[in-house]
């Protein structure tokens, strides 16, 4: 009963906390906002308190002039930069600094929050001088809107029915959701005909994040790294208490230690892989490889993504693909639509021939031609022979 009435409660503080985040629709005008055009393989937002090195790392990292200064609110609007590494256009974006109550919207919150929504990664840039509240403080403020930082979505599957009630089923033994917990939160979103999978040890809030989805307010995954900028200022043991933690990496951007190490952490855990392309009879393209990422495409590092991502209209001449890498047992090798691809894998597009095409559109021949012609002829109705003229 207990946690019946706490998915209860749950279910009503989202709703009371979504319609305190959306937009005042009256009055005030459209406010300008952070459009940043998306630029190169991926983005990456830089979010932190004011003056912890944000712009000192966007120039570090970048080589952009971003202003820096003593005092706090340097940065006024969104300042992008583009990382070029390993063959890839990474961009960077510079946000100004968020203060507690910024998911309400103080301090332009929302305006920065929602570019946040749009990057890839999360790079959270802390003081490595002050204590570890600040880190609590941005993920609460980011979970407040919805982005949910190095977590996957929760496997849960919710299918709205018209007619049958409620289905309640899970594959795993569950600690804490149940049926009834679950018939308690469907019918604060007034679901009732519906029927719901559960495939993991999901929480009440996992389950309330799944049903936001088809809502206003939908989640964000994303992955984030926590940068503890200024550890020149630190004792050795101090650096390695905090490197010791996870998705954690400590740099000083004025000493400009460890910055490589940051740069090989975020390729890392963007997972980047590149794929170069092949005409046949001539060496591989090594100068501009087609980048895939979980975000791009279909979401998938196929072979179908790949050939979708040069331009769509190669999927319906598309034969086979030849592919040179470790991704396969033999180089090359005849690959299909679903192969998965690896990182600085070789490929080569095979198309269809005119007659593969033709074959193709009208499909398998179900009848016979007359000689000399393309005139098909269903063999059930073929008349008997004609007799012999004598």
């Amino acid at each position: 009963a207990t946690a019946k009435h706490l998915g209860d409660l749950k279910a009503k503080l989202c709703a009371a906390r979504r319609e305190l985040i959306a937009p005042d629709k009256a009055g005030g005008g459209k406010q300008a906002g952070f459009e940043v055009q998306r630029f190169g393989d991926s983005r990456i937002a830089l979010i932190g308190f004011p003056s912890v090195g944000k712009s000192s790392l966007l120039t570090a990292l970048t080589g952009v002039e971003s202003e820096a200064a003593a005092y706090e609110f340097t940065t006024l609007t969104c300042i992008p930069g583009v990382i070029h590494y390993n063959d890839c256009k990474i961009q960077l974006l510079d946000l100004p600094g968020i203060i507690t109550g910024a998911a309400q919207g103080k301090g332009r919150g929302r305006q920065v929050i929602s570019t946040a929504r749009s990057a890839d990664m999360v790079i959270m840039v802390l003081d490595a001088t002050k204590d570890d509240q600040q880190r609590q403080l941005l993920t609460k403020e980011l979970n407040d809107v919805g982005i949910r930082l190095n977590k996957n979505r929760p496997r849960i599957s919710v299918t709205r029915t018209k007619t049958g009630g409620y289905k309640f089923n899970a594959t795993v033994p569950l600690t804490e959701l149940s049926s009834e917990v679950c018939y308690t939160i469907l019918h604060q979103y007034k679901i009732f005909n519906v029927d719901v999978v559960v495939h993991e040890d999901a929480s009440i809030d996992d389950f309330i994040d799944i049903l936001e989805e088809a809502g206003t307010a939908p989640r964000k995954y994303c992955k984030c790294l926590y940068v503890y900028n200024k550890i020149d200022m630190l004792s050795i043991s101090q650096v390695e208490e905090v490197a010791r933690q996870e998705y954690t990496v400590p740099i000083s951007v004025f000493k400009k230690l460890n910055l490589d190490g940051l740069l090989e952490r975020i390729w890392q855990e963007l997972d980047l892989r590149r794929i170069y392309t092949k005409k046949k009879g001539l060496f591989p393209d090594f100068e501009e490889p087609i980048v895939l990422t979980i975000q791009r495409g279909d979401k998938t590092f196929t072979v179908q993504n790949a050939v979708g991502i040069l331009h769509k209209s190669i999927l319906d001449e598309f034969k086979s693909a030849l592919i040179w890498g470790c991704g396969v047992k033999a180089s090359p090798q005849v690959c299909g639509l679903k192969h998965e691809l690896q990182d600085e894998d070789v490929m080569q597009i095979q198309k269809l021939t005119q007659a593969e095409k033709a074959k193709k559109l009208h499909g398998k021949k179900t009848g016979t031609t007359l000689a000399g012609g393309n005139t098909q002829v269903d063999p059930k109705k073929v008349k008997e022979k004609q007799p012999l003229k004598t």
